[in-house]
């Protein structure tokens, strides 16, 4: 019997080291950005640019951690499970974005991109 759980729950562990998920997490496995091209007379066709891939979460700034050691990432390996099961990868990935801690929450946000992301699904019965 298959589980509905598709949403909510998930866990992100940074180089093998589980972290607090403060909130929710994003990913893209894009590795196009693709803009149509427009002129007076109509659609003439595509322009592709490349971008990388991202992983990007909300984390829980925990006492057993210090948040510079995040801005130093540039190799990193991400790894997200999904409450649908689904485990999504990042290899080679760096923290792109400035880490600016919210001590009301405790808070704060990280970017990860690097050269790829994957999905590794699960089959549903």
């Amino acid at each position: 019997m298959s589980s509905n759980l598709l949403a909510g729950i998930a866990r992100v562990a940074i180089d093998g080291v589980t972290r607090q998920l403060e909130g929710g997490a994003k990913y893209s496995v894009s590795t196009v950005k693709r803009e149509e091209l427009v002129g007076p007379d109509g659609f003439h066709g595509w322009k592709e640019t490349p971008v990388a891939p991202s992983i990007s979460m909300s984390l829980r700034d925990a006492g057993d951690m210090t948040v510079a050691d995040f801005n130093a990432i540039r190799n990193s390996t991400i790894v997200l499970e999904l409450a649908n099961g689904k485990i999504v990868t990042g290899r080679n990935m760096g923290a792109t974005d400035v880490q600016e801690v919210d001590t009301e929450d405790a808070k704060f946000e990280l970017v990860f991109k690097g050269p790829q992301v994957t999905e590794q699904t699960v089959s549903v019965s």
